[in-house]
């Protein structure tokens, strides 16, 4: 028998090459962040359910199955934090569902259709992310998919900044529901991050309803928005423009911060079970949240270093 014919003869070990794809597939996660970082540029899927949520929707429809390009796959249901724009993983966690996919791959298995909605003209996983992946990782330009086609009015394609489509249509959704900027006309409280007026919205009503509480009646809303805007959100703003804090998260607004702050300093109170300042939350989320350049690349390394360890250590 010839070295060849061994060598045709021997099992293939499918784990390691599939463990192997996945370490790579990781490792172009980890870069495509640090590159997106430099050139400033969105590295995230879209939420499904956000973009749902905020568009006109008219109906939907199964359109049958069909191949898809997966370039035209932007956001996911519910693995959008898992996976990047490119559908890289960003963590070990699946790790063992995304091998098993791809040794499914390297054994020719045929697999199931990916599960997508349709709207306009990009795509949003509905079953099968980790299948998607697995495609990109392997350099494939389409992939079988069932498709349902969300109605909408709203022209979609792959070139719309849906992010900033969302966030304009929150806005508006924001503005409609509290006359904020009628009754503090000049007030400043652009958000950048999709998602994220619900929750000032949320926090008026918390406030609402601690007003009430303390009243022992009914706070009209208007008056409680006042009380929200003057004695809650002002406050911390001013804390955030005393301490140049805005400058440790470029790109990033006060409202942002506020939204971020707040909430850590909530998730201390309760967790240490221990007094802390408005201050000294935003100074602790500062220190170990900033965004500056050397900060966050410290971070990404320490984050990339994780993820191998942690890789390494399920083998």
């Amino acid at each position: 028998m010839t070295d060849e014919e061994k060598r045709e003869t021997k099992p293939v070990n499918f784990s390691t090459e599939a463990r192997n794809d996945f370490d790579s597939a990781l490792m172009k996660g980890f870069w495509h962040e640090v590159l997106s970082w430099f050139l400033q540029r969105k590295n995230s899927l879209l939420p499904f359910d956000q973009v749902r949520k905020v568009l006109p929707v008219k109906g939907q429809h199964f359109i049958g199955i069909r191949q898809v390009q997966l370039d035209q796959i932007v956001g996911s249901v519910g693995r959008y934090q898992d996976f990047d724009a490119a559908f890289s993983p960003r963590q070990t966690r699946t790790m063992g569902r995304w091998m098993s996919v791809d040794v499914a791959h390297l054994q020719e298995i045929e697999l199931p259709p990916v599960e997508l909605y349709k709207i306009g003209d990009v795509y949003f996983v509905k079953d099968g992310n980790h299948r998607v992946s697995v495609a990109h990782e392997k350099n494939q330009a389409f992939i079988d998919a069932e498709v349902i086609e969300i109605d909408i009015d709203v022209p979609l394609t792959k070139e719309t900044d849906l992010e900033k489509l969302i966030l304009d249509l929150e806005l508006w959704a924001f503005e409609d529901h509290t006359q904020l900027a009628k009754i503090r006309p000049g007030a400043n409280y652009a958000l950048t991050l999709p998602g994220q007026y619900e929750k000032l919205m949320d926090h008026i009503d918390v406030h609402r309803w601690y007003l009430g509480e303390e009243r022992k009646a009914a706070v009209p809303y208007e008056e409680a928005l006042i009380s929200w805007y003057d004695t809650v959100y002002m406050p911390l703003v001013e804390i955030i423009r005393q301490k140049g804090i805005l400058k440790d998260f470029p790109g990033r607004t006060e409202a942002d911060l506020y939204l971020w702050i707040i909430e850590h300093y909530w998730y201390v109170a309760q967790s240490d079970q221990e007094d802390i300042s408005l201050e000294q939350a935003a100074e602790e989320y500062r220190n170990q949240f900033s965004q500056r350049p050397i900060q966050r690349m410290v971070k990404m390394l320490k984050k990339a270093a994780r993820a191998i360890k942690g890789g390494n250590e399920q083998e």
